[in-house]
């Protein structure tokens, strides 16, 4: 892994000759040395989707002029694309209830460094989860939501979102549907865990079901959100083990380690500039 700041471009347009040369001769004309590489075709959609990254120390072109000498380029292969830095940590916002799981698993690697990125404020629609949130320094925002004050409520927290200038926000057991005008505001910048492998069983009980139908596998799955629900591009999934000996609450207790592993995962992919949404799947480069 490169030690030094790198720049990362992820790229989606549609599949045609010299796109990987193109790429590789902007970074080699203007003496970059790319530390990563890696392209998918879907050749159904007839779509090419590449992520390189290159070494900064040395590159011939600053910082901030870098996106406007790519733009020829990228106008020239019709292409979608994003550029990232990463010695830019993205400043992240955690939506919780009232689980703890998922909150004190993402702030522990947070703090060992594991995670990596500013973890800004905690935003809750209980009151419960406040002490997690002042046992580690964060600023945590409570807003109480109801049917008749979830619109007032959001914009409430969107501004919030603003303010701090919050790159991505991090679902972690927040049991509260977030509204299409809100997901819209941060397309592909908000990630939810499931605690079910999407398509599985709905509703609250979902370990109650799966003990009811004697699985012999639990899941966790996470994803980008969308305005459909559950629906959005999935990131990370992982399932473990189920044995007949297995009670409701050995249930649960293995699906929360899942939850914690797959969004922790999840997370540090989306930091890493790691996954490149498209239509309603991700390329997630390893």
């Amino acid at each position: 892994m490169p030690t030094e700041s790198t720049a990362i471009l992820l790229v989606s347009c549609p599949d045609q000759k010299g796109l990987v040369v193109s790429m590789a001769n902007f970074v080699f004309q203007n003496n970059g040395n790319i530390v990563h590489a890696d392209n998918h075709i879907d050749a159904e959609m007839g779509l090419f989707l590449m992520r390189v990254e290159w070494e900064l120390d040395g590159f011939q072109i600053a910082k901030d002029e870098i996106a406007a000498r790519f733009a020829p380029i990228a106008e020239q292969f019709k292409m979608n694309w994003s550029l990232h830095f990463s010695d830019r940590p993205q400043r992240i916002a955690i939506m919780v209830s009232k689980y703890n799981h998922c909150l004190y698993d993402l702030v522990l690697r947070n703090a060992s460094g594991e995670l990596p990125g500013e973890i800004a404020l905690v935003i809750s629609n209980h009151i419960d989860l406040e002490p997690v949130a002042k046992q580690f320094g964060i600023p945590f925002h409570f807003f109480p939501i109801n049917r008749e004050n979830k619109r007032e409520q959001e914009q409430k927290e969107l501004e919030i979102l603003a303010s701090h200038e919050i790159g991505l926000v991090v679902l972690a057991r927040y049991m509260q549907v977030l509204s299409a005008e809100f997901v819209s505001t941060m397309p592909n910048r908000i990630i939810n865990i499931h605690h079910s492998f999407l398509p599985a069983f709905i509703g609250s009980r979902p370990y109650h079901q799966a003990y009811e139908r004697g699985v012999k596998l639990i899941g966790a799955t996470s994803h980008y959100v969308t305005e459909h629900l559950d629906d959005g591009p999935i990131i990370e999934q992982d399932v473990i083990g189920i044995s007949h000996r297995d009670s409701v609450e050995d249930l649960i207790r293995k699906g929360r380690d899942l939850e914690k592993i797959t969004l922790a995962r999840a997370v540090l992919l989306h930091l890493k500039s790691r996954v490149l949404p498209y239509g309603k799947k991700t390329v997630v480069f390893s």
